[in-house]
């Protein structure tokens, strides 16, 4: 396969070129040109530089490919311009998938999320059947995201090839940002969380959601979502597993919702408008954490054999790998 890989120096998608190599494909990345590729350092990868926000760079990229898996978004729970989410996570779509059906690529595998199906908020686990709104979504990028699931599904009834995967919540190694789950475990071995607020999340090894991808574009259906998840864990069983990945102390106390909401309001006006930088406890995920954030990933286990590697050795090797990032100042 001849696979063009966007948001390859990311998260997923960096674990995503890692799996399409060890299968022996051919992966080209478009990486923007200020983007740090230090993740892609040594893999046999061909770099091509555009952006998903000028559709006049994407063509170049995409020539010759038989495969696109669309990774790349802003993906972030604050931004100081909101209406990047839009430009980069829908703009950016529509046009990284108008570029692949004039390139005529045999399929391509899109990356939404599992947010798009709503939270649990009791009764079924949410899976690919369930339905949420716009109007439920409290934040602009799980929004964008919902929009560009709508366009993507537009141009599968326009006639292009594409599957779309959602995943939960992510957790490994190469996850450079880091992101928004990412930060959980790295604030958690600097010794930043003193507390807990009782919610919970469907939490998914990084190299299983990667291998995910490559399941759906060889057996995907087209046009049908795939939840790429693993486990249901409340926070504080995840801190308690954490705890034991990290050898550290597990956080025991729990801090009610309403103050957690004040603490974040407090952060909002001191870190955004007095200091400029962006929040340490951003309003957005808390808001979202009023509801766990479950669902049900049994459709892609048996449709496309995701595997379901333990959650205790993808915390382990997320541990390990955030120790060894000097730069992020955590200590072996």
């Amino acid at each position: 396969m001849k696979a063009l890989v966007t948001g390859a120096t990311g998260f997923i998608g960096g674990n995503l070129v890692r799996e399409l190599l060890k299968d022996g494909h051919e992966v080209r990345a478009l990486c923007r040109p200020e983007a740090d590729m230090s993740t892609l350092k040594d893999l046999d990868v061909e770099v091509a530089v555009g952006d998903l926000r000028d559709r006049g760079s994407l063509a170049g990229a995409m020539k010759g490919r038989e495969a696109l898996f669309h990774t790349a978004a802003l993906y972030s729970l604050w931004s100081p311009d909101p209406g990047d989410f839009v430009k980069t996570n829908v703009d950016g779509t529509v046009n990284i998938l108008e570029a692949a059906m004039e390139a005529e690529v045999s399929r391509v595998v899109y990356t939404s999320t599992a947010s798009v199906f709503g939270h649990w908020k009791g009764g079924p686990i949410p899976n690919e059947s369930s339905s949420s709104s716009l109007d439920e979504i409290v934040d602009g990028y799980h929004r964008s995201k919902f929009l560009a699931e709508e366009q993507a599904l537009e141009f599968c009834s326009r006639g292009l090839d594409l599957v779309i995967v959602n995943p939960t919540a992510p957790i490994g190694p190469w996850d450079p940002k880091p992101t928004p789950t990412g930060r959980i475990v790295l604030d958690f071995i600097k010794g930043r969380m003193p507390a807990y607020i009782d919610t919970g999340m469907n939490v998914a090894d990084v190299r299983d959601v990667a291998r995910g991808h490559i399941l759906a574009f060889e057996k995907g259906r087209t046009g049908e979502r795939y939840i790429l998840g693993n486990r249901n864990l409340t926070l504080k069983e995840l801190f308690q597993a954490l705890g034991s990945a990290a050898g550290m102390p597990v956080p025991r106390f729990k801090l009610p919702y309403g103050l957690a909401m004040t603490l974040a309001h407090v952060d909002q006006l001191l870190s955004v408008k007095l200091l400029s930088k962006q929040p340490r406890i951003p309003l957005a995920g808390v808001r979202m954490a009023r509801h766990p954030m479950y669902f049900d990933s049994s459709k892609a286990v048996s449709e496309l054999g995701m595997p379901q590697t333990p959650i205790e050795t993808a915390l382990r090797d997320a541990v390990s790998w955030f120790r060894s990032r000097a730069p992020l100042g955590v200590a072996a």
